[in-house]
């Protein structure tokens, strides 16, 4: 918690040049500020979460090796999502490729439709319906009826407001 709370009060507020949005000419545009923001928001909420969930932890001798596995399999899936994010779009224009006369190139349609949401809201949803589905020891639809809706509320808190940005992984083409 005093982490995020540093973060939010000092250290983005004193390392970034621009606020959590610019608008210059009635063009909206992401600020330096937003990302580590909306992120140290989330450091903060998760430590106010934990300190009000706090499990008893007086019997540890039991818990460390559950926690490891636990991490592990939590990064796997994260791991496979973001690689899943990576190769989804490129892996898609090569199967649309295969019917067509005239190829496209992923890292110039990655911009436009569909091609920008495929990877992201493939490997994004695959990554929160696999965390929900290790921390509830089994795979629900609702898992990953909430990866949907969590990618969608992305999309629209991050993508749609903005001209310029582009969801991850398609900035790095």
């Amino acid at each position: 918690m005093v982490f995020g709370l540093l973060c939010v009060a000092v250290w983005i507020p004193l390392d970034t040049d621009s606020g959590l949005v610019e608008q210059v000419r009635r063009r909206v545009s992401v600020g330096d500020a937003l990302a580590p923001m909306l992120a140290a928001c989330l450091v903060l909420l998760g430590g106010i979460l934990t300190a009000v969930f706090l499990p008893d932890t007086t019997d540890t001798h039991h818990a460390v090796p559950g926690a490891v596995s636990f991490g592990a399999k939590m990064l796997g899936v994260l791991v496979i999502g973001f690689l899943i994010a990576l190769y989804a779009g490129p892996i898609a224009v090569a199967v649309y490729n295969i019917a067509q006369a005239e190829p496209l190139e992923y890292r110039l349609v990655s911009a436009s439709l569909p091609w920008k949401y495929i990877g992201f809201g493939l490997g994004g949803t695959f990554a929160i319906a696999g965390c929900i589905a290790i921390a509830e020891g089994r795979l629900h639809w609702r898992a990953i009826l909430i990866g949907l809706v969590a990618v969608l509320g992305m999309v629209v808190v991050f993508d749609l407001p903005f001209d310029d940005l582009l969801l991850p992984p398609n900035g790095d083409y």
